[in-house]
């Protein structure tokens, strides 16, 4: 039998729907309303899938997220992808890949694959050590991203960036010690990874040593720094600009 997981949240569950990832039952707090819910009985009725009423108390209790929304459910465990699969899928577009390193706050994790999957990234790639994995509240956090967006977990970031420089990627990194990231000499629109570091502590040295630029967001206030995901996801747009419109490479 294949390895089981639980999922909270409306988006989460409605995507996992969806995506047609396997879902074995849900429940749903007797009060729960919306249109969300409303899609996801209708998609759980097509697929004859059992749907369960869960009073809030027993939800709460049994919720490790603490905001399941009224709704969980209990589906195939998400599985890791390669990073070849990623590649795959890039097919005849250059690679636009993403990579986090060290990254611990679940919070951030889910808003980054977030971004990542409306931003067109093609893949995440993270650390299997010292870094937060896919759980339930990163799935929460992303809205339903984890169902569209492959991650890969490597057992050496170090070592796969070495692979995929070999192939042409260029990595740059977010990092404050980098070049303004609007006068960067980044082309966006060929094979690139942009790398973020972990909240604190940033991008760890040996990774940093194999970026090929580095790249600040200016701090105008007195606060010195961003939260990783909202850094990561005005680079992934500056990305994104340059792939949509031609003339940003001017």
């Amino acid at each position: 039998m294949s390895e089981q997981e639980i999922i909270e949240g409306r988006n989460p569950v409605l995507e996992a729907l969806r995506a047609r990832r396997r879902v074995y039952r849900i429940w749903l707090q007797p009060d729960a309303r919306g249109v969300a819910v409303r899609e996801i009985r209708r998609l759980a009725a097509e697929d004859g899938i059992p749907v369960e009423e869960m009073d809030g108390r027993t939800m709460a209790q049994r919720s490790k997220t603490g905001h399941p929304q009224g709704v969980m459910a209990q589906v195939e465990a998400w599985r890791y992808a390669t990073v070849d699969a990623i590649l795959a899928r890039a097919g005849a577009t250059p690679p636009f890949l993403l990579v986090l390193d060290g990254i611990q706050d679940p919070q951030n994790f889910g808003s980054l694959l977030r971004t990542a999957e409306t931003a067109g990234v093609h893949g995440v790639i993270i650390p299997e050590h010292r870094a937060v994995g896919l759980t339930p509240a990163v799935a929460r956090a992303a809205a339903g991203a984890t169902e569209y967006i492959p991650v890969a977990r490597v057992t050496n970031l170090v070592r796969t960036m070495e692979e995929l420089k070999r192939q042409g990627i260029w990595f740059v990194g977010a990092d404050p010690t980098g070049m303004d990231y609007w006068q960067s000499p980044v082309d966006w629109c060929g094979p690139v990874g942009l790398v973020v570091g972990g909240e604190g502590k940033g991008i760890s040295r040996l990774v940093r040593e194999h970026c090929d630029a580095l790249l600040r967001l200016p701090m105008l206030g007195r606060i010195s720094s961003l939260n990783a995901s909202v850094a990561g996801g005005i680079l992934m747009y500056e990305a994104v600009r340059w792939r949509l419109n031609p003339a940003a490479r001017n």
